[in-house]
């Protein structure tokens, strides 16, 4: 849960923390938030059904928030995906431009001649 995390990450880790049960404390620390944006982001999962808070034993994951975590993982499994393929054209170009380049200073070199 380290390094630059989009909003449905954070979300979807608040999720995952809450699926065996949390308070508000162990939130916060166990999803690296500050306290602002943990009250913030609480409450916005707490009013779209995705957890909920149930007295003493603190912040539990509702049936809601399980399939929004199962089709979080799904997507972040594509989006891995994605970025592999994409990596991979990226090299290919890469590649190609220089393939590109390595011939036109053969060319020229014999076009000096």
């Amino acid at each position: 849960m380290g390094g630059y995390r989009d909003r449905l990450q954070i979300i979807a880790d608040i999720l995952f923390i809450v699926s065996n049960r949390a308070k508000k404390t162990q939130i916060m620390y166990r999803a690296n938030l500050s306290y602002r944006m943990l009250c913030r982001y609480l409450s916005e999962v707490v009013d779209a059904g995705l957890i909920s808070f149930e007295n003493n034993d603190g912040y539990v994951l509702t049936d809601k928030g399980k399939e929004f975590l199962n089709r979080h993982e799904e997507y972040s499994k594509r989006c891995r995906s994605l970025e592999m393929h994409l990596n991979h054209v990226n090299n290919d170009k890469t590649v190609l431009e220089r393939m590109c380049c390595s011939t036109n200073k053969v060319n020229k070199n014999l076009s000096h001649r």
